[in-house]
């Protein structure tokens, strides 16, 4: 039993009349008959009674109607399916975003590739390292990750997507907490909370790069992995941060964020692998690099 012949089955039950279901396949009357003929045998059932003037459904005619529509639905279902995985519009793509990239980025990414790209299913996951996205990556754990500083794999793919400066993290109790802005140097001796070091966070090597153009190393130094974290340990006095500007989106009580008078600017970049891409992740991924420039243009222009 094949797709073609239940095709042409349901024209004939729904048109009872072989000229008229032909015309409507655009096939031959013959070729009609013969394919109906051949379906018979193969079942062993009479489908249709045929007259000179009316052909109808037998019993067992009218009972494989609903199983043939449900079949050539589904072949449809999966043609137009097959349709949008090969063109990016339908799949399952895994996101990884950095920390500090969680709160505002994320939640933007997600809304807009549901709007318009609702064939597709997202993977999120927020607050990992960028050599963990890295790896995920060539692994094939992440499709794409947002990270920040450079992926030196050649197998990796970086695409910029902004630049932010960082400002200032404080206890609102802080006595430079009331500035309109401060620079960096009045925070030298200042224990510092910060991501952690090595490899582990490109912000680690940023942050004490910022302040070793400030003229001082910080007096001592508490690494916390998660940027949600290190928030809270400055609000409960262990110490101030610098974070990308964009982190101000996570309204925590207790803390208060500052710009520098020499910003200090880190990049934010779309990763993902140099070959091996599906369609439906390339078409995230143009998402992404839109969506974060116009979340960006908006942001700056708002009151």
């Amino acid at each position: 039993m094949e797709l073609r012949q239940l095709r042409y089955f349901l024209a004939l039950a729904e048109e009872c009349h072989f000229g008229r279901a032909a015309a409507r396949l655009h096939v031959a009357q013959p070729a009609l008959s013969q394919q109906i003929k051949q379906l018979e045998r193969e079942l062993g059932v009479a489908l249709f009674h045929r007259t000179t003037r009316r052909v109808e459904p037998t019993e067992a005619g009218r009972e494989l109607t609903g199983y043939a529509r449900a079949l050539v639905l589904e072949e449809e279902r999966a043609r137009v399916h097959m349709r949008e995985l090969a063109t990016g519009h339908a799949g399952r793509v895994a996101v990884g975003f950095i920390g500090t990239a969680t709160y505002d980025v994320l939640p933007h990414i997600a809304r807009t590739v549901r709007a318009q790209l609702p064939g597709i299913t997202m993977d999120l996951r927020g607050e990992v390292l960028a050599p963990e996205l890295v790896e995920g990556l060539l692994a094939g754990t992440y499709d794409l990750a947002v990270i920040r500083g450079a992926a030196t794999d050649p197998d990796i793919r970086l695409t910029p997507l902004r630049s932010e400066p960082l400002v200032a993290v404080l206890p609102s109790h802080h006595p430079l907490a009331g500035r309109p802005s401060l620079a960096l140097g009045a925070l030298a001796g200042e224990p510092f909370v910060i991501h952690p070091s090595q490899s582990r966070s490109s912000m680690y090597e940023r942050v004490l790069a910022s302040c070793a153009r400030a003229g001082f190393r910080p007096a001592s130094l508490t690494e916390v992995a998660e940027t949600a974290t290190l928030v809270v340990f400055v609000a409960a006095g262990h110490g101030v941060a610098l974070v990308p500007q964009s982190v101000q989106s996570l309204s925590l009580e207790g803390v208060t964020y500052v710009p520098l008078d020499e910003p200090e600017s880190v990049d934010l970049l779309l990763a993902r692998r140099a070959h091996r891409n599906s369609p439906a992740a390339e078409q995230v991924a143009t998402v992404i690099e839109q969506s974060v420039s116009s979340h960006v243009t908006r942001r700056q222009v708002s009151p």
